[in-house]
């Protein structure tokens, strides 16, 4: 499998502020992957890192197998702020993209305004946010990048604003076939369109995998209160609470459970990656049982 991102060891320190600690991650390329976790996580600054907004202090990163340099045709980038230029028109933004991308896909980027009902002559500024998200994605997907990174593009956005985004993320997926990274808060909006997830805890990855995976092998299991130990092979505990006579645990499981003391409850995404920043804040951490090494 080739790698749209590889991160060994990157740190990112801003005086004795350190925004990115020891991350270390393999990102594939050819899928749309979530990058979620909590706020101070890393996750915007692994990302201006990856499009060579910033320069690592310590640690190594590659993007499609080289150094990032900013600027670079083969990475798109859309900021959290999803940033445009007031004073220019939708036209002005698609002539200045073309003027400064050689790979620039002025049909795509002209039939995508029209999609998305942007008038040209509309000044940027006077655009609403989901219009202003819109016509910056446009110009970042028009680049023809093989890589597109998105940080938060639809955290302001109103719900049929988010709605209307990410359906033409999905159709810009599936007609170009780039790679794209794209961080949120909002799991169910990543659920829509993402086929890999991963979870970063404190510049650690908690979990990665592909998204069917990942549903398919985390349960909830109600039960008895009971010692952990040993939840049997090919189990790992994710996080777990107890009563004085219930415990609930969350558990990635490669084998099925058949035990008839435990209740077995599918679980969903969201589900999935609360359980593994709770478990990171130490509210049941994540442990390697017998059978999982």
């Amino acid at each position: 499998m080739t790698s749209a991102l590889v991160a060994d060891s990157l740190t990112k320190r801003y005086g004795r502020r350190t925004a990115l600690k020891d991350c270390t991650l393999d990102i594939p390329a050819g899928h749309v992957v979530g990058l979620v976790g909590p706020n101070g996580a890393g996750k915007s600054t692994l990302l201006q890192l990856a499009c060579g907004l910033l320069d690592p202090t310590a640690g190594r990163i590659e993007v499609l197998g080289t150094r990032p340099v900013s600027g670079s045709p083969r990475v798109g980038f859309v900021a959290q702020d999803t940033p445009v230029y007031a004073g220019l028109t939708v036209a002005d933004h698609l002539r200045m993209g073309a003027h400064l991308n050689p790979s620039w896909d002025a049909a795509l980027a002209e039939q995508r305004i029209a999609q998305v009902g942007l008038d040209p002559n509309q000044k940027a500024g006077k655009l609403s946010g989901g219009q202003r998200a819109q016509l910056a994605l446009t110009v970042a997907a028009a680049k023809r990048p093989n890589l597109l990174l998105l940080d938060e593009p639809v955290a302001a956005l109103d719900p049929l604003a988010r709605r209307t985004f990410l359906q033409g993320l999905m159709e810009l997926t599936a007609e170009q076939g780039m790679s794209i990274v794209m961080s949120s808060h909002l799991v169910a909006d990543l659920e829509r369109v993402c086929d890999y997830l991963i979870v970063l805890v404190a510049s650690q990855v908690r979990v990665a995998g592909d998204v069917d995976d990942l549903l398919a092998t985390h349960h909830r299991l109600v039960g008895q209160r009971r010692d952990t130990v040993d939840l049997g092979a090919g189990r790992a505990l994710v996080e777990q609470s107890h009563t004085d006579v219930q415990s609930t645990l969350v558990v990635r499981s490669t084998a099925p459970i058949v035990d008839p003391s435990w209740q077995v409850d599918q679980l969903d995404l969201e589900d999935i990656v609360l359980a593994y920043m709770s478990g990171a804040a130490g509210n049941g951490p994540d442990r390697v049982l017998e059978g999982q090494r």
